[in-house]
């Protein structure tokens, strides 16, 4: 165990975490430029006493589970994870699932896509963040929803869209490599295996594709998506990987002059709004 330069990267890293990115309140008089020791402490469910001779480079021995727990206080990219297990002389746990927090920048980035529908999502598909266009063109309110409804597969595999997935079995096919890419990426995650217990119980199609054992992370496809107030829509989909969380984000996309690139310039305006009425 190095204990001088785990100091030091301990220092550096709650350095760059601001309050505001772990939930917490900035308050007035912080001398700081991002988190007290306390917080990280606190965040990370040990003593503030702990904490502070681990900066000081006169702490114990952390276990493994204190490391895992200090690398998600400090929002550890995965490389900046493993590099803390090496420096405490541990070797790294697997991770135990698709992390959920979405990096600033990339919600940056999402408000300021008004053009253009986007959504961030995790390795089992969980919706975790969107714009506003993302919303108007799947029609709903995703900030309004179960935490269940907000999984992409779940709605594709429901009994409810049978018809609508076996028309779309290259999307299909993709999406369930996909996930068991992800099952092996992350073999300790309950919340994925109850999903694939869900999807393979209630979905023939899902069943079928499962049995393949085909495995391939999916990037960029084409969708068709029939909205009720625009009408049809051809979209590419651009997904983009966000390595450090596991996440993608995915623009929905058309060709300038195209019949979707206007249904989308029609769907900016309408927004949720049904005009039907």
């Amino acid at each position: 165990m190095d204990r001088t330069e785990l100091a030091a990267f301990l220092r550096s890293r709650r350095a760059h975490v601001r309050p505001v990115d772990v939930g917490l309140t900035a308050g007035r008089n912080r001398r700081t430029p991002g988190l007290r020791r306390e917080e990280v402490a606190q965040l990370t469910g040990i003593s503030a006493d702990y904490y502070i001779r681990l900066e000081q480079a006169r702490g114990p021995h952390p276990s493994a589970q204190v490391v895992e727990a200090l690398a998600r206080a400090l929002r550890l990219t995965g490389d900046e994870r493993a590099h803390l297990f090496h420096l405490t002389g541990r070797a790294p746990l697997p991770s135990t699932g698709p992390r959920r927090d979405v990096p600033a920048g990339i919600l940056h980035l999402l408000e300021r896509l008004d053009d253009s529908p986007a959504v961030v999502i995790d390795a089992k598909y969980d919706v975790l963040a969107w714009n506003p266009m993302w919303a108007a063109l799947m029609a709903v309110d995703p900030a309004g929803l179960p935490l269940e409804q907000l999984n992409s597969l779940r709605g594709f595999f429901s009994p409810a869209a049978a018809a609508f997935a076996a028309e779309h079995t290259q999307f299909a096919r993709e999406a369930v490599a996909d996930l068991r890419a992800a099952a092996a990426r992350y073999p300790r995650d309950a919340e994925l295996r109850r999903l694939i217990g869900d999807l393979t119980a209630g979905s023939a199609l899902f069943r079928d594709l499962w049995d393949r054992h085909e495995v391939d992370v999916r990037r960029s496809t084409h969708k068709r998506v029939v909205h009720p107030v625009v009408g049809v829509l051809e979209l590419d989909c651009e997904t983009l990987l966000i390595p450090d969380r596991d996440q993608r984000l995915v623009l929905y996309t058309a060709a300038p002059g195209t019949p979707s690139h206007q249904a989308l310039q029609l769907l900016k305006v309408v927004g949720l709004q049904d005009l039907r009425a």
